[in-house]
C-alpha cells in the first residue's frame, strides 16, 4: 500500500458516495427515514452511521479519540446529511493532501475506540478500514433502495476506473 493507492481509494470512495447521495437527495423524506428493519434501521440511520464512522476516523487520524457517533437526531434529514457529508469530504481531502510520502501513511497512530480500548496501527490500515466500511454500508443502502422500488446506481470500483480511464 502506497500513498497513490490511498489517494485512489479516497477518490473512489468520494465518487461512489456522491453517486449514491444523488439518489438519496431525490427521495421523499418518508422513504429516507422509513425503518426498513435493516442496519441502523433504514437509509437515514445507515448513512448517519457511515458518515459518523468517516468523521470519527478522520478525527483519529488527527490525534483525537471521539467517544460517540452522531445520531439521526443530530442529523435530522437528507439535507442536513448531505451538507455534513460534503463538509467531511472536504476535511478528508485536506488531510489526504497533507500526506506527502509513503512513509506518512505507514506512521503508527494511537487512538481509542468508542469503548475506550487503546490501539496503535499504521495510518494506511485505518484508512483502508474507512473505505471498506463505506463500501459495506453503500451496499446495504442499495438493497434498501431496491426494497423501496428505487433504482440505485452502480458504485463498483471497476465502474469508477472505467469512468476515470474512459
Amino acid at each position: 500500500m502506497d500513498l497513490s493507492d490511498i489517494q485512489t481509494l479516497y477518490d473512489y470512495n468520494c465518487w461512489a458516495n456522491r453517486r449514491l447521495l444523488e439518489i438519496i437527495a431525490g427521495l421523499p423524506e418518508e422513504q429516507f427515514t422509513k425503518d426498513l428493519h435493516s442496519s441502523h434501521g433504514g437509509i437515514h440511520g445507515t448513512l448517519v452511521h457511515a458518515l459518523g464512522a468517516e468523521e470519527t476516523w478522520l478525527r483519529r487520524w488527527k490525534g483525537e479519540s471521539p467517544t460517540s457517533f452522531p445520531t439521526t437526531t443530530d442529523i435530522p434529514g437528507a439535507a442536513a446529511l448531505l451538507q455534513r457529508w460534503n463538509l467531511n469530504e472536504r476535511n478528508q481531502l485536506e488531510f489526504i493532501q497533507s500526506l506527502k510520502s509513503d512513509s506518512d501513511i505507514r506512521q503508527e497512530i494511537a487512538y481509542k475506540d468508542l469503548k475506550g480500548n487503546s490501539y496503535t496501527q499504521p495510518l494506511y490500515q485505518t484508512m483502508q478500514q474507512v473505505f471498506n466500511h463505506a463500501t459495506y454500508h453503500r451496499g446495504q443502502v442499495v438493497t434498501m433502495l431496491r426494497q423501496l422500488g428505487v433504482k440505485p446506481v452502480n458504485t463498483d470500483i471497476i465502474a469508477f476506473f472505467r469512468q476515470r480511464n474512459g
